[in-house]
């Protein structure tokens, strides 16, 4: 019998994570409802509701929908569109394409969106998301490796998949996506991307003491400083990128990005063009810094938010022993 939901207890609310398993093609609009609900980009849009129930592992296909349903005022969980709050979506994959399926050790996990909206995030809710879908993907699918991007200007994320579960960058992506707009992209910020694996069967060991001395003047890739600018809605304290240390050496080195950069997106989407480039100006000054700092063979090895003894958010590179950093699978 497969075990296919489970009850997780965020913030004290209860919310039901469940494998979809619906034969019904009109059960599968809720997704790119809610989809297109957090990212606000209709141009984008997933596979059509019968496609989606056909991708289904479960029915003809490889591919794996989580449903999240909150727990409503009165302790009932709904499992309907109207309690649906987030959802994890991912398909099976190869490695290498010269082997294809012919080995199951040349077998992944593409796991393309993990969502849950605005009202429900900052809680834990995603982490215990991808954990079940770790659990689903260990027990059920039998795979030990899971693939993914994400923005590597975005803190959440980064803390997430790299500190919480110690996920692997394995690339620097530039304008994976072309334009992308919507809620989390804007048209004119390139859609950098970093290229991820995660093995499932790995157990986080952090060694946080180690960079318990790294201070931003000492070990600081970037020449950051704050300022209030007149954003879209009010005046909003932000982290502006002015230089880069392209040759700063040493054991660890740190490289910081906003505190949120979404937030930044939104405040800085008016017509001033000095207020409108300070995204796009942390965006390549970061895909300059890491390209050059991966190519001389640093590797993102832990990432700090605030709160971790430094102020703001802060991704962690040693000198690997490798030449560079790239595909190694």
């Amino acid at each position: 019998m497969l075990r296919l939901e489970k009850i997780a207890t965020v913030k004290k609310r209860r919310f039901l994570l469940k494998v979809e398993n619906s034969a019904e093609a009109a059960d599968y609009a809720k997704y790119e409802e809610l989809r297109n609900e957090i990212w606000g980009f209709p141009e984008d849009n997933m596979p059509g509701p019968r496609n989606m129930m056909c991708e289904n592992f479960l029915h003809d296909g490889s591919s794996l929908f989580i449903a999240v349903y909150a727990e409503d005022q009165a302790g009932r969980i709904v499992e309907d569109k109207t309690g649906l709050v987030g959802f994890s979506y991912g398909f099976v994959g190869i490695k290498n394409k010269a082997v294809g399926f012919k080995s199951l050790d040349n077998i992944w996990f593409y796991s393309q969106y993990t969502c849950v909206l605005p009202s429900f995030q900052g809680g834990g809710l995603g982490v215990s998301i991808k954990e079940f879908q770790r659990e689903i993907l260990v027990e059920v699918f039998g795979l030990t490796t899971v693939t993914c991007t994400f923005d590597p200007l975005t803190g959440v994320n980064a803390r997430r998949n790299i500190h919480h579960f110690g996920m692997e960058v394995h690339e620097y992506r530039t304008a994976t996506y072309g334009a992308y707009g919507g809620h989390l992209n804007r048209l004119d910020v390139p859609t950098d991307r970093f290229f991820m694996t995660w093995d499932l069967r790995k157990k986080v060991r952090r060694r946080e003491d180690r960079f318990e001395d790294l201070s931003e003047a000492d070990h600081g890739v970037l020449d950051v400083e704050e300022a209030s600018v007149m954003g879209r809605s009010r005046p909003e304290p932000l982290e502006i990128v002015r230089g880069l240390r392209p040759e700063r050496g040493g054991e660890f080195l740190l490289l910081r990005i906003p505190r949120d950069f979404y937030l930044m997106l939104r405040e800085t989407d008016v017509d001033d063009p000095r207020v409108r480039e300070i995204p796009v100006a942390w965006r390549m000054m970061t895909r300059e810094a890491f390209l050059r700092l991966f190519a001389r063979g640093y590797k993102v090895v832990d990432f700090l938010a605030p709160g971790d003894r430094l102020s703001g958010n802060y991704y962690v590179l040693a000198k690997s022993s490798d030449a560079g950093i790239g595909p190694r699978f």
